[in-house]
């Protein structure tokens, strides 16, 4: 089955990270963008002549027996809302992370989506960064022997983040670096070592008149006996390495962000034979001291959570991402900003 899919919101989040995959995967068709920008509908229509351009939601809504599958690419606040109205008309969603500014809204979610038998999951897609692909095979083969430490950071340096969204939503309405790269962050710590609770928090605005935190740090103690530590900041004007993992029999480290974002916005494909490679200088370093060598980065896969989706849709297969799991994330993020 083709899956016809339309995408609500096209800045960076439709534009950039899904409909470039949903458009290189044979078992999708992108059926309808939803935006109201001029330019952005512009580009849209040039790069996607196939797909309907339609102005807003509700002009979706009167379409939605035409499709299977929804993307929620909009401003974080209106997740939750979007994909309640989505799965009314009896269209699958994916949302993108944040799945909800509070967990009562994604567990809402989640149990609609089982009461209407309908598909729910959340673009979680740093499950397929490279380098943190190469941590788990390194973790599931035992390199690293007991995990006893885990610290991994989005850190850069943009001062003037400009004009956005991003840069006026409040707390209450899923603003802020927590919710935005504090989800992927939480997301990969609990996958590698399990749930969680937070121990330790920096919760901070750098900015005079900034809406929400741009500058946050969490510890979570894991049942297993992890600690993981996270940060995540716009405001770093010297970063630190992307990961630090430390056990029993060496540690595991690396610098950099995975190259698949950079390379989709210079207008590489995901088809292309080396999106998703990193360069050898990039590579992590795996051992201790000076005897620690370099380990090839495995190949970053955003790609794959649209094949599995499919998977999932045409074969009754586990979605990409439990939204439980999401609807995990957003608890712990909750707590937090209540500390």
């Amino acid at each position: 089955m083709t899956i016809r899919t339309a995408i609500i919101g096209f800045g960076t989040a439709g534009r950039i990270f899904h409909a470039p995959f949903i458009a290189a995967d044979p078992h999708y068709t992108l059926s309808a963008i939803v935006t109201r920008d001029q330019d952005r509908r512009t580009e849209a229509a040039a790069g996607h002549p196939g797909a309907r351009l339609l102005p807003d939601v509700d002009a979706l809504l009167r379409q939605a027996a035409e499709l299977d599958l929804a993307v929620v690419a909009s401003p974080s606040g209106t997740h939750a809302q979007l994909a309640d109205s989505l799965l009314d008309a009896g269209v699958g969603v994916v949302v993108d992370k944040p799945f909800s500014v509070t967990a009562a809204e994604g567990r809402a979610l989640v149990a609609k989506s089982e009461r209407l038998g309908l598909p729910l999951t959340v673009f979680h897609n740093r499950r397929w960064d490279g380098d943190f692909r190469t941590l788990r095979d390194l973790i599931d083969r035992g390199e690293l022997g007991e995990v006893w430490r885990f610290e991994s950071r989005f850190e850069w340096w943009k001062p003037d983040p400009g004009a956005s969204w991003k840069t006026t939503a409040t707390t209450a309405e899923g603003g802020g670096i927590l919710y935005d790269l504090g989800a992927h962050l939480l997301d990969q710590a609990l996958l590698l070592f399990g749930d969680a609770v937070p121990v330790y928090s920096e919760v901070v605005t750098r900015r005079p008149g900034a809406a929400a935190d741009e500058d946050s740090f969490v510890v979570l103690r894991h049942a297993s006996g992890v600690h993981s530590y996270l940060w995540m900041n716009g405001l770093a004007a010297q970063t630190g390495p992307r990961f630090r993992v430390l056990g029993s029999r060496g540690a595991y480290t690396t610098y950099g962000l995975d190259p698949q974002e950079p390379a989709l916005k210079g207008g590489a494909s995901p088809t292309d034979p080396s999106f998703g490679r990193e360069p050898e200088p990039a590579w992590g370093r795996l051992g201790a001291g000076g005897t620690a060598v370099p380990v090839p980065t495995l190949p970053g896969r955003y790609a794959e959570f649209y094949a599995r989706l499919a998977d999932a849709l045409n074969a009754g297969r586990p979605l990409p991402v439990d939204p439980r799991e999401a609807v995990r994330v957003i608890e712990l993020i909750e707590q937090i900003h209540r500390r």
